[in-house]
């Protein structure tokens, strides 16, 4: 328990120092706060919609529940996903400069070998998921870099491990939103023209009544082809506990045994179509694959050493033939497997005991597979475990090397005035509404666009039975009408929570996506402080929206794609 709050500790006055001028305590004494928006969730989209609310001179308040800002990169420990056009076009001016704040923290920092300094396009861990793989806390500290003249200007206060507990509704608008410490217990009440839900989960929706959807809407509901014949609310994608290790030939880093350990190294996933087997195996269920399986090598040292890409360079974070000779200990590792995914049970809309137990689950599932590689996988060369296999707290700001909060993939949605489909961005479904082949499909043109993504249809293994569902689609726009709520009028989402189902939902879900969400919903907020506008306004008069779409576009928002296949 010792070494808990120590490390806790120092978290907090590493973020503290970064941020000159963070006081949480003094905030919470004060009993309220104001500002011109008040963000709750501090992921890549609060952070980048308080980015976007501060250069145009706006003052915000952004809670965070754990110690880290920065969400899926950084507190989940999640490796860049992104679509292969990355480094030219398909993202928000704001997020390449992120990327490339992290590509300089690397060169400004760390003992580059002079290839690796000179290369434009610097991968520091080279998995092989990701064209920028790096360590969450480096993810992190470029991301504080981008904020902290605003923290210093006084046009951004955060306030770490807060959570919101109620919010104060009158007709349709939000009033304010009560937060409390977790540590302390304290509470105070913020209040803001506009509210933002950047929660992870969509923590302020039930709380404002917004209304909201979950898991796999009906077919009569969305219209999709591949959607159930009833609705399922609580058939939602998994939740991951990621963590991060290296392997030290020769030493034995081998961690007690965790309390669920047999049944998870027995564990085969109830899935339709079936999963292989066990899911502890290097062996894992592919949609695409022969039979429905594919098979990864995993070999730490033959994978680093030979170019293998195998389990442990695909979502590797640091490959030490980047650095100079000594620099590092050894090639280290991001674990956000399909065998680490956690099948059985949401989080959402459920009692605090179920979600105890759920995230008690899924670290359990996560620290099991660790100890079976340590302890009982098989090794290429007949043998059993990687006893050298070391879990890196320094990494994730943890106790144990896992990260301080699960993946999240899939949230509350809001019931939106537009949804976006699996019609308007599924390759083959464009293909047939538009009458051509596949690869000539493009996906839906959206007037009202304020911004761009794309990625495959990405759906892993579901909690209520679905096996993997990953389908081509065409690169997509973000509309405007996804962000609006049915009914609340300062309500605006600034990341999973927009109007996607299920299907969409796992396509407009990754870092570039969620990222140009929340500058786009900054953007948006400011747009309507200045001209006395609402969101639904701007939205329905065309000459509000161009103008809208004008200032996105100076800013960097780019509204539509060049021409480009699907994926």
């Amino acid at each position: 328990m010792r070494r808990r709050t120590f490390l806790h500790q120092t978290s907090v006055f590493a973020v503290a120092s970064l941020f000159p001028g963070l006081n949480p305590v003094s905030a919470f004494a004060s009993g309220e706060l104001s500002a011109d928006a008040v963000i709750i969730g501090g992921g890549l989209g609060g952070c980048a919609c308080a980015l976007a609310l501060a250069r145009n001179g706006k003052r915000v308040v952004m809670t965070e529940e754990t110690l880290w800002i920065g969400g899926q990169p950084t507190q989940q420990a999640v490796p860049f996903d992104e679509h292969p056009w990355i480094e030219q076009f398909g993202a928000t001016r704001t997020y390449r400069e992120y990327r490339s704040r992290i590509r300089e923290y690397y060169r400004r920092n760390y003992p580059l070998t002079a290839e690796a300094r000179a290369r434009d396009f610097l991968n520091p861990g080279g998995g092989w998921v990701s064209r920028i793989a790096c360590e969450p806390r480096v993810a992190l500290n470029a991301l504080i870099e981008m904020l902290s003249p605003h923290v210093s200007g006084g046009r951004i206060r955060i306030l770490l491990q807060t959570v919101p507990v109620s919010a104060e509704v009158s007709g349709d608008r939000v009033e304010a939103v009560r937060v409390r410490n977790i540590l302390s217990g304290d509470e105070c009440v913020l209040t803001a023209p506009y509210i933002v839900d950047a929660t992870e989960l969509g923590d302020l929706l039930p709380m404002t009544g917004a209304e909201y959807v979950t898991g796999f809407e009906s077919q009569a509901q969305t219209g999709e082809a591949m959607a159930p014949a009833e609705a399922q609310p609580q058939n939602m994608q998994p939740i991951t506990w990621c963590f991060a290790m290296d392997y030290l030939e020769g030493e034995d880093h081998t961690i007690d045994k965790p309390e669920d350990y047999t049944f998870w190294r027995d564990y085969v996933p109830e899935l339709t179509p079936p999963w292989p087997g066990k899911l502890f195996s290097w062996t894992y269920s592919a949609p695409n694959g022969p039979d429905n399986a594919r098979t990864l090598p995993f070999d730490p040292p033959r994978e680093c050493d030979e170019g293998v890409m195998g389990w442990f360079t695909y979502r590797r974070i640091l490959d030490d033939a980047n650095f100079k000779p000594g620099a590092v200990p050894a090639d280290a590792t991001i674990v956000n497997w399909p065998q680490n995914d956690y099948l059985l049970g949401s989080i959402v809309d459920v009692s605090p005991d179920e979600k105890a137990k759920h995230l008690r689950g899924a670290r359990q599932v996560s620290l099991s597979l660790l100890y079976w590689m340590q302890t009982e996988a098989p090794r290429p060369d007949g043998g059993t475990g990687w006893p050298g296999l070391r879990p890196r707290p320094d990494m994730t700001g943890t106790d144990d090397g896992l990260a301080q909060y699960p993946y999240i993939r899939e949230a509350r949605r809001i019931q939106a005035e537009f949804t976006v489909t699996a019609e308007h961005v599924g390759a083959e479904a464009r293909a047939k509404a538009m009458g051509v082949s596949v690869n000539q499909a493009t996906a839906a043109d959206f007037d009202d666009s304020i911004g761009v993504g794309a990625y495959r249809m990405d759906l892993h293994p579901s909690i209520g039975g679905d096996n993997y569902i990953d389908l081509p689609t065409c690169p997509f726009q973000i509309p405007l009408g996804a962000m609006i709520p049915k009914r609340l009028e300062n309500l605006v989402p600034a990341c999973k929570n927009i109007g996607t189902t299920h299907l969409s939902n796992g396509t407009y879900r990754l870092h570039p996506v969620e990222w140009n969400i929340g500058e786009s919903a900054g953007e948006l907020i400011a747009f309507c402080l200045n001209g006395g506008e609402s969101p639904r306004g701007v939205r329905n008069m065309p000459e509000k929206l161009r103008s809208f779409q004008r200032k996105l576009t100076s800013a960097g928002v780019e509204l539509k794609w060049p021409s480009v296949r699907p994926l």
